[in-house]
C-alpha cells in the first residue's frame, strides 16, 4: 500500500478517499511545470504573484499533501471543529479533508474561497463526488472581501491561498477565531521571503497567537490563538 492511501485511510470514508486519491495523482502530475514556472524564485529573481492575470494557474491545483490533508482533518477532529475557514480552495482538495471532519464533528461549515470561477466550479464538482458538499460554501473573490462575514466563532483556519493575501486574510479572520483555534499556513517554508512579513506577525505574543513551524512539506506554520487575545 502507497504512502499516499496509508494517510489516506484515517478518513475512514472509501468514497472521499477515492476522490482525494485521483485528485493527489493529477496535482502530482503538474510538478515539473510547478518547478519551472518557480524558477525565478529559486534564482532570487521574484515571483509575480497574480493568479487573476495569470492563465498558467487556470488549471493547477496546487493543494496540501496528502500529510498536510490528514494532519488537518486529524486537528479539526482534535478541536470538535465545527466551523471551518479556508483562503485557497482551489480545486478543492484541502476541502474535502475539512469537511470530513465538519462533518464527522456532527455537523457545521466550511467557508471556503476561491479567486478563480472555474476553479470553484470544479471545487463543487469534486465535494459532490467526496459526499461533503453539503457541509461547505465556496465563495468566489478576492478573500479579503469574501470572508468580511463569517459565521463564528471559528475553530480553524487553513491559510492556504496566495502569499502576499497570507497576512491580510488571518488579520481579517482573527477576530473571528475563538481561544484555541488553530492557523495552518502553507508553503511558509517554500517561500520563506514572501511569508518573512506573516511569521513576524503570527510569531509577536503581542497578536493573540503563539506560532512557529512545522515539519510538513519544508515548513509549514502552525498557530494558535490564545485566551484574552485582543480583536
Amino acid at each position: 500500500m502507497t504512502r499516499r492511501a496509508n494517510l489516506l485511510r484515517v478518513l475512514n470514508d472509501p468514497r472521499a478517499e477515492a476522490v482525494l486519491d485521483r485528485l493527489h495523482a493529477a496535482a502530482d502530475r503538474q510538478t515539473p511545470s510547478l518547478v519551472r514556472h518557480y524558477l525565478p524564485l529559486l534564482l532570487g529573481r521574484g515571483l509575480r504573484w497574480n493568479p487573476a492575470a495569470d492563465r498558467f494557474y487556470a488549471d493547477k491545483f496546487i493543494p496540501v499533501e496528502p500529510g498536510q490533508g490528514a494532519f488537518c482533518y486529524l486537528t479539526c477532529r482534535a478541536l470538535g471543529a465545527r466551523t471551518v475557514v479556508e483562503f485557497g480552495t482551489s480545486f478543492g482538495i484541502s476541502t474535502v479533508y475539512l469537511a470530513l471532519a465538519v462533518r464527522d464533528n456532527g455537523g457545521g461549515r466550511v467557508v471556503g474561497t476561491e479567486l478563480v470561477p472555474e476553479k470553484a466550479a470544479r471545487a463543487r464538482e469534486h465535494l459532490k463526488e467526496a459526499g461533503v458538499a453539503g457541509f461547505v460554501e465556496v465563495r468566489e473573490g478576492d478573500a479579503r472581501e469574501t470572508l468580511r462575514e463569517l459565521p463564528g466563532p471559528a475553530d480553524f483556519l487553513l491559510n492556504d491561498g496566495f502569499p502576499p493575501a497570507a497576512l491580510d486574510v488571518l488579520k481579517l479572520v482573527a477576530p473571528r477565531l475563538r481561544p484555541g483555534a488553530v492557523v495552518v499556513t502553507d508553503n511558509v517554508g517554500v517561500f520563506k521571503a514572501d511569508y518573512a512579513g506573516y511569521t513576524a506577525w503570527v510569531r509577536d505574543p503581542a497578536n493573540g497567537f503563539r506560532s512557529g513551524p512545522i515539519g510538513l512539506k519544508n515548513g509549514t506554520e502552525y498557530s494558535v490563538r490564545v485566551a484574552g487575545a485582543a480583536g
